[in-house]
């Protein structure tokens, strides 16, 4: 039984062949209006939105893989919007106020929890930042409040706030309307929505080049499965971004990391909520099937593994057992590493390029699923109109030869 599911399953990442025709990938079409690379989330959000506010119908959505295969399906799930900066406030709160009718909005549930994030500070220095957030924040009509020690252990029971660890909890910032979802209803979610509007999802369709015109604009992507020709094209392909752009001759201001997690056995409920820490980098929630779902951080080293160096799960593991030493005879079922693109300023970037009809959304790095409703939605409206949406119009790619950057290094609430 058990190899007979493999076996399966390798069929299935191998093509069409041996599947139910209601199964299977639709061939691609000679042309399409516009075409979108990567079937992760925001892949998928972006071609639902062109789809349903733009009225595009002759959109693709091609995939090497399979949907929602790579970082949508190898995140933590944390959604929240309390970030410092104005530009990343707007983002990430346009995103916030469309998780919360996700569901309704495709009539499916992709499990949406606003239980409240809580990011912990162990120092004067972790207190002042984060009080900078909450106010940056509240001017900006974003809730986040302070709590002291005593609320934070009253909002988390099992978080240990005795005063002799090495890293005492002195106080933390809580945003109540943050929390998480389900990653995989989430690709679901919109992969649904999207082709009941008409859009075409194809899997197992790797881009071997990207083809230009004597005027130098996109007409076409050469794939593992024909040539589609296009006049827009719209990069989404987290952790690889960089090689796809590469094939049009746009060198990006990236570099890629393996960003690690965990997941444990499932038990009952005891975590009530987020609990996030920049100073011993960890963070953990709960899912609804009970596995304590635990973020580490990302390796040192550029890498495309998804695995990651054992060091930083131990690290995140020992900083995990200290502040809920309640779970520490506890098992965990597996680890993993997503591939993440980071900017130089630890900000995204989604706009144009310098190649006419060559569109981009990359560059999120710890930050991608939170986003994810946001993202799609602006980068919808950039790739439909060819100019970017109000939203999104300080993320170009032309900051960087400006200076004019976003540094949301600190605002990320880790150490990356």
């Amino acid at each position: 039984m058990r190899f007979g599911f493999i076996n399966l399953l390798r069929q299935a990442f191998a093509g069409n062949e041996g599947w139910p025709e209601q199964w299977r990938s639709p061939e691609p079409k000679a042309a399409y209006d516009a075409v979108i690379v990567g079937a992760g989330g925001h892949g998928l959000a972006t071609a639902y939105y062109m789809a349903k506010e733009h009225g595009l119908r002759n959109i693709a959505v091609v995939e090497r893989g399979w949907l929602g295969g790579g970082n949508t399906g190898r995140n933590t799930t944390i959604i929240r919007s309390n970030y410092l900066w104005e530009e990343s406030q707007g983002l990430y709160e346009h995103a916030m106020k469309l998780w919360e009718g996700l569901s309704q909005d495709f009539d499916y549930n992709v499990m949406y929890s606003p239980r409240g994030v809580m990011m912990l500070a162990h120092n004067i220095h972790d207190v002042q930042v984060f009080k900078r957030h909450v106010h940056a924040n509240r001017l900006q009509g974003i809730d986040n409040e302070w709590l002291t020690t005593e609320q934070a252990k009253a909002f988390c029971p099992i978080l240990n706030t005795d005063p002799r660890i090495r890293y005492p909890i002195i106080g933390a910032a809580l945003q109540r309307r943050g929390g998480v979802a389900r990653h995989d209803a989430v690709a679901w979610g919109y992969a649904r929505a999207a082709s009941a509007l008409g859009v075409d999802i194809i899997q197992n369709c790797e881009v071997t080049a990207i083809r230009r015109g004597a005027d130098g604009a996109v007409e076409a992507l050469e794939t593992s499965r024909g040539t589609i020709r296009t006049k827009k094209i719209g990069v989404v392909a987290a952790g690889h971004t960089s090689v796809v752009m590469g094939m049009a001759g746009v060198r990006m201001p990236l570099e890629s990391y393996p960003l690690q997690a965990l997941v444990s056995e499932p038990i009952k409920p005891i975590m009530p909520c987020v609990v996030m820490s920049n100073t011993i980098h960890a963070y953990m929630s709960q899912s609804d099937k009970g596995e304590l779902v635990i973020g580490a951080g990302t390796d040192a080293y550029t890498s495309y593994s998804q695995t990651g160096g054992l060091h930083i799960a131990s690290h995140t593991l020992d900083a995990i057992c200290e502040l809920f030493p309640v779970v520490r005879r506890m098992r965990m079922l597996r680890n993993w590493g997503g591939i993440v693109d980071v900017t130089p300023d630890r900000s995204p970037i989604i706009g144009k390029t310098p190649v006419p009809g060559l569109f981009v959304n990359c560059g999120w790095g710890t930050g991608g699923f939170k986003a994810t409703p946001g993202s799609g939605h602006v980068f919808a409206h950039t790739v439909a109109t060819g100019e970017p949406h109000p939203i999104n119009a300080g993320f170009t790619l032309d900051r960087f030869r400006t200076g004019r950057l976003i540094d949301e290094a600190a605002a990320a609430a880790v150490a990356h």
